[in-house]
């Protein structure tokens, strides 16, 4: 069997563009990896303009550019796809930081999607939301990773949306983690997500229940 490549597609210079039905704009190349351009299991009428916007898992922009739109500070999180999630918010115009990183346990980590690997730095939750300046709105799809967030690290957090996953995808739910949200937050989670693949618990939409 083939190994993955760990290395991200060239982006050309002279570049040609696609444009969504609410005008965010993609940059067009055929890549071996999914290009995620729409995201209408994530809910996100309600970010503020004071808040502060964490997308880890960021993959191309779909969501990050859409919250730049309606936040003044937008931080993603990517760990394979950076380079063309960079030119994404360039030829938008957009006001996001970019760590080219993951959530994890604070290791260097060799990190796949769809084919494609690569070795980043990954970082506790608390850690990603330091480097962001904090943490409002949390938008989280990394792959099971989600289970390595420490419950207390969510303090501060308004609200969430997250994508929760099973084995294979990732290791057991971690009911600490679980408790903690039904503790502190109103929620719902989505049992249908969008595309539904084989290790996905569903999405969780999480509104903390009282200021700390």
């Amino acid at each position: 069997m083939k190994p993955p490549s760990r290395d991200p597609p060239a982006i050309p210079s002279k570049r040609s563009f696609l444009t969504t039905r609410d005008g965010i704009r993609f940059v067009q190349l055929s890549t071996r990896f999914r290009q995620v351009r729409e995201v209408p299991e994530y809910w996100m009428e309600d970010i503020r303009a004071d808040d502060r916007v964490l997308d880890i898992g960021a993959n191309i922009g779909a969501f990050c550019l859409r919250a730049a739109r309606m936040s003044r500070q937008v931080a993603a999180v990517e760990p394979v796809t950076a380079d063309l999630l960079q030119a994404n918010i360039t030829l938008n115009g957009a006001e996001v930081r970019v760590f080219h990183a993951a959530l994890g346990d604070g290791s260097l980590s060799e990190i796949e999607w769809d084919g494609i690997r690569s070795l980043v730095p990954t970082y506790r939750l608390r850690d990603l939301v330091r480097r962001a300046g904090g943490c409002d709105f949390l938008k989280c799809d990394c792959e099971g990773a989600e289970w390595h967030i420490n419950p207390g690290d969510l303090s501060g957090i308004r609200r969430i949306e997250m994508e929760l996953h099973q084995p294979p995808i990732g290791g057991p739910p971690d009911p600490e983690l679980l408790s903690y949200i039904a503790r502190e937050y109103s929620f719902s989670i989505d049992r249908v997500p969008v595309h539904g693949p084989l290790g996905q618990m569903g999405i969780l939409h999480a509104w903390r229940q009282s200021p700390e």
